[in-house]
């Protein structure tokens, strides 16, 4: 060893140096603040998960809980209340009514349609506006009417803003409710107005054009099966009134159904 060197080493002693744990000398003060940013950069990412995690199970949750809500109700009355009273859908926010029903509850065909318009919302009740008047000359042209032998409700509550369609997640939310109503309804055939309507108690089904004027059988929650069948919302058939044609046959064919089961 030279000189210089074991001057050095004297100088280390002398400074209270006496312990050698590698060849590198390292600045303790770096690494001690590097440390405690990568562990408030962790307890940050933490807090974000956590927080994302709370906000996703929050999500997530909402439809279990309009499902409990919903097999709680034994009467439509009491999931009428269960639905008014429901806060887990953002359509309620802006909504003015919730719109559960209209016509015989105890009636042998329910229609089910998408979702409120402007003057259902203002009204509180189904199929009040324009197609809805067209509506019920289409269901008076077989014998049906909604505060005789009819009953209407819609797939959501609540009228969308702009009166756009409901959302997959905001039907997905609400559907729960659709389900036990029509298991409280106990109706013996189902007309499903419009697509919405159709892919929402016919899950797997694509279009209405490829379901109209067909029969299904819906059985969630049933030991039964309801048969259901799918026409155009009359709401299209007012822009396409060509396509009332079609929408007559489907009204045949579950005029037919009708009287074969009553």
């Amino acid at each position: 060893m030279d000189i210089a060197s074991i001057a050095l080493l004297r100088w280390y002693l002398e400074a209270g140096v006496d312990e050698v744990v590698g060849e590198t000398p390292v600045n303790n003060y770096l690494t001690f603040k590097k440390k405690k940013n990568i562990s408030s950069l962790k307890e940050n990412c933490n807090r974000s998960f956590q927080h994302t995690k709370k906000s996703i199970d929050s999500i997530l949750s909402i439809p279990n809980t309009a499902s409990a809500l919903a097999a709680q109700c034994t009467t439509l009355e009491s999931l009428r209340a269960a639905v008014t009273g429901f806060d887990g859908c953002t359509l309620r926010t802006n909504a003015a009514n919730t719109v559960f029903a209209d016509g015989t509850p105890t009636a042998p065909v329910m229609v089910i349609g998408e979702a409120p318009g402007v003057e259902e919302d203002r009204q509180g009740l189904p199929f009040v506006g324009p197609s809805g008047h067209l509506l019920d000359k289409m269901l008076e042209s077989i014998g049906l009417e909604r505060h005789r032998n009819c009953y209407m409700t819609n797939v959501v509550p609540w009228r969308p803003p702009g009166n756009r369609k409901p959302t997959p997640v905001e039907v997905s939310i609400v559907l729960p409710f659709l389900e036990r109503h029509i298991t409280l309804a106990a109706p013996k055939i189902l007309l499903l107005v419009g697509g919405l309507a159709a892919s929402a108690v016919l899950p797997g089904h694509e279009g209405i054009m490829k379901v109209r004027g067909k029969w299904f059988e819906y059985s969630v929650g049933l030991t039964r099966p309801i048969p259901a069948i799918a026409t155009f919302h009359p709401a299209y058939l007012l822009r396409s009134p060509a396509q009332k044609r079609l929408a007559w046959h489907d009204l045949l064919a579950l005029e037919s159904r009708l009287n074969q089961i009553l």
